[in-house]
C-alpha cells in the first residue's frame, strides 16, 4: 500500500476499497462546486462508482501508468491528488488534483503538489512534471504558477465540461530547474 506523508497535516495514500464510501460523501458533498471544472461528476452517482473509480487507480498504480492517491488532511480525506499519466519513455508526469470544498483556502493542494514533483523529480528521476489547468480556473492556476512552474501554452478546446469545451492552460517544471 503506498503512503506517502506530506507534513504532520498531509499525507497521501493510495485508496482501497473501504475509502470508497467517505471518498464518494466528500464528492457528493461537494459535487456543485467541482462541477465547473471536473467532467466525470455526473457519472459518479453511488458508492459503487467509486468503487470503480478506486479499482481503476489501483489497476494504473499496479501497471505503473498512474498514481491515484488520496489527499488525508488531519485524519479526513479531503480530496484526491496524483499522477494521471506516468510516461516513462519521456520521464514526464502529469499531476491532476481537486479538494473537497471546504478543504479549500488552507494551502493543501500547494503542499501536495509541491510533494508529488518531489517525488516525481527526485525519487521517480523524471525530467520533467506537468500540470493542465482549465482556462478560468485561477484557484487551480495559482499552484503551480506558486510552485514556480513555467506556463507552456494552452491547448483549444481540450476538454467538454457537460455543454462546452474549456482550453486547459499547460505548466511546467523541469528537473534543474526545480528548487524547492
Amino acid at each position: 500500500m503506498f503512503v506517502h506523508k506530506v507534513d504532520d497535516e498531509l499525507s497521501l495514500k493510495l485508496a482501497g476499497p473501504e475509502d470508497a464510501e467517505a471518498l464518494f460523501q466528500l464528492t457528493d458533498g461537494s459535487r456543485t462546486y467541482l462541477r465547473k471544472w471536473l467532467p466525470w461528476l455526473d457519472s459518479t452517482k453511488t458508492v459503487e462508482d467509486t468503487k470503480s473509480f478506486i479499482q481503476s487507480g489501483r489497476q494504473g498504480f499496479s501497471e505503473n501508468k498512474s498514481m491515484t492517491t488520496m489527499v488525508i488532511y488531519n485524519g479526513a480525506i479531503a480530496g484526491t491528488a496524483g499522477f494521471n499519466e506516468i510516461d516513462h519513455t519521456n520521464k514526464i508526469v502529469k499531476i491532476g488534483y481537486w479538494l473537497g470544498q471546504e478543504f479549500q483556502g488552507k494551502g493543501i493542494m500547494t503542499r501536495v503538489a509541491k510533494a508529488l514533483t518531489d517525488y516525481a523529480l527526485l525519487e521517480m528521476n523524471m525530467n520533467r512534471v506537468e500540470i493542465r489547468v482549465a482556462e478560468g480556473n485561477e484557484k487551480s492556476s495559482a499552484i503551480p504558477k506558486r510552485l514556480g512552474f513555467k506556463e507552456e501554452g494552452r491547448i483549444r478546446c481540450a476538454e467538454w465540461l457537460y455543454d462546452h469545451y474549456v482550453d486547459h492552460t499547460i505548466y511546467g517544471i523541469l528537473v534543474e530547474e526545480w528548487k524547492m
